[in-house]
């Protein structure tokens, strides 16, 4: 403390060390892998869906693939996994609709 008291401080009781950190590349480089696969995923449904279902299937497969990475984030965190689901889930649904809400006010037809 005497020779680095911000140092000791970081390391004493915020647990702030050499290997904890920020990898500013990896997870630049990680949040691009997920974003590719999470964007994947209702492009398949794009996909496979019937055509006059297509806006509903992909609705639907979008907010069910956003619970399972909301609870697979949640899990790798180390957070609850209910609550996670539930609020990545929740506003997905919310933009989801709030983007529908506004294509329609401006007459654009999904």
């Amino acid at each position: 403390m005497a020779k680095d008291a911000l140092l000791a401080h970081a390391q004493d009781e915020l647990g702030i060390s050499e290997i904890t950190t920020a990898r500013p590349i990896q997870a630049a480089l990680t949040s691009a892998a997920t974003f590719a696969v999470g964007a994947a995923m209702p492009l398949l449904m794009v996909v496979v869906a019937p055509t006059h279902l297509l806006v509903w299937i992909v609705s639907g497969a979008s907010l069910a693939f956003l619970a399972i990475l909301g609870a697979v984030g949640a899990q790798a965190g180390g957070a609850n996994m209910l609550r996670a689901t539930a609020r990545v889930t929740f506003w997905g649904a919310l933009a989801m609709a709030l983007t529908a809400g506004i294509g329609a006010l401006f007459g654009t037809v999904v």
